[in-house]
């Protein structure tokens, strides 16, 4: 078994699923960070979620993040396993306003 640390960052989200990871096949990973970062002058909020098999399972949703501050979504203890084929995306309810980091530990 291979473990492969990965960061995928993704900048200006907008109001449609932006796809932050998609989980390969034969691999599982465990997302250990998320972090969503308001870069614009008023309050947005976020959703983010986990899509297995066309179903979205959420993991925060309608989160308000205030102007020039971060939410972390996971982190610290608190850990999410994807299976192969899972989809991690994040909204923002305005265009272009959030930066999300994604920190993952594939295993394959």
């Amino acid at each position: 078994m291979a473990n492969t640390f990965k960061a995928n960052l993704r900048a200006n989200i907008i109001t449609s699923g932006n796809t932050v990871y998609t989980c390969p096949s034969a691999t599982q990973s465990t997302l250990i960070g998320l972090s969503l970062a308001n870069k614009s002058s008023g309050t947005v909020t976020a959703n983010a979620y986990i899509t297995r098999s066309s179903v979205d399972y959420a993991l925060i949703c309608m989160a308000p993040i205030l102007s020039g501050s971060s939410l972390i979504v996971v982190g610290a203890e608190q850990k999410v396993v994807l299976e192969a084929n899972d989809i991690l995306k994040v909204v923002a309810s305005a265009n272009g306003s959030v930066d999300c980091v994604a920190s993952l530990l594939e295993i394959t």
